[in-house]
């Protein structure tokens, strides 16, 4: 076994950079161009009809706006090759972006529950049916866009971010046709403001929810639907493994799970498979029950995780 420092990965060249994010750069295209589109109409709306629930939803189209900007900023940083010090290239960018969405997200929420309540205590008069016209607009608009971005939000935290305010905006457009009927109907003013606060109300838990699955992927915690138990479990009813150690698994970025572990074998078992064979079953089982690609496994022999102890000392 040598000085039993063997390395197996589960490919043979370089970790690879392409991100989950990168099949939807032309949705996320589109999906900005409706949604500067649609803020300025919903701006130019809001004035026209005195609503505030439209401009606050024009207000939270521009955070969109940026937000689906630095998305595709970030895809394109993300999929530059790994080398020097950047041995994975730039792939955590993606979820920097998602973790700034994050912040745009509170703090535009937090705007609008501010400007809520002062509408209630300086009120205005809402024309209701421009409203209803602008809000149809900005409804069909919305669900365009949602429709793009359905399914990249299961593979990617950064597509799910745009893909979170898009909703948001979605049933933001839905709230404020709502509030606007009314106000035609009944002529109840209120109901504008009331809107303003359920759109700000709707953004909060869904960034909270997104905020949490970023800072898990920042502080390196084992990727979503790996459990460590699980795996060590897995790991030691291979056929030669007698324990494992400094068992770490993190995500580097959406859809980019890695894994390393250090194996100790039993030096029979292992001159009679060789290492290939137990290094592909170690890869075959993680990669099998985990989803796990990317994999490196430092094979040791028995009383080799003392030494090293010794030496750390």
């Amino acid at each position: 076994m040598g000085a039993g420092h063997d390395h197996g990965h589960a490919h043979g060249g370089p970790p690879p950079t392409g991100t989950a994010a990168s099949a939807y750069k032309g949705r996320l295209r589109i999906a900005l161009t409706i949604t500067l589109g649609v803020m300025v109409l919903e701006i130019v709306g809001g004035v026209l009809a005195d609503s505030l629930a439209l401009i606050a939803d024009a207000a939270h189209m521009a955070t969109d706006a940026v937000g689906l900007a630095m998305a595709l900023l970030a895809i394109h940083f993300a999929n530059r090759p790994a080398g020097g010090n950047r041995t994975f290239g730039f792939a955590r960018a993606e979820i920097l972006a998602a973790l700034a969405n994050c912040v745009l997200l509170l703090g535009v929420g937090g705007f609008l529950l501010y400007e809520a309540v002062e509408r209630f205590i300086t009120p205005a008069e809402t024309k209701g049916g421009l409203a209803i016209a602008f809000a149809l607009v900005g409804l069909v608009a919305n669900a365009v866009s949602l429709s793009l971005l359905m399914r990249g939000q299961k593979e990617s935290l950064n597509v799910r971010g745009a893909y979170l305010e898009v909703l948001a905006d979605t049933l933001g457009s839905l709230t404020v046709l709502v509030a606007a009927s009314i106000i035609l109907i009944t002529g109840w003013q209120a109901a504008d403001p009331i809107a303003s606060l359920v759109i700000g109300l709707m953004i909060v838990p869904r960034t909270l929810k997104l905020l949490r699955e970023t800072l898990n992927v920042l502080l390196e915690a084992a990727p979503k639907g790996v459990d460590m138990a699980e795996v060590r479990t897995h790991l030691l009813g291979l056929q030669g493994v007698e324990d494992v150690h400094d068992l770490h698994a993190w995500t580097i970025t959406s859809g980019m799970p890695v894994l390393s572990a250090h194996v100790v074998v039993d030096p029979d078992v292992l001159d009679a498979v060789g290492h290939e064979k137990l290094l592909h079953d170690l890869q075959g089982c993680v990669g099998g029950h985990f989803d796990v690609e990317h994999c490196t496994f430092q094979l040791e022999p028995v009383g080799h995780a003392e030494h090293e102890a010794r030496l750390c000392h």
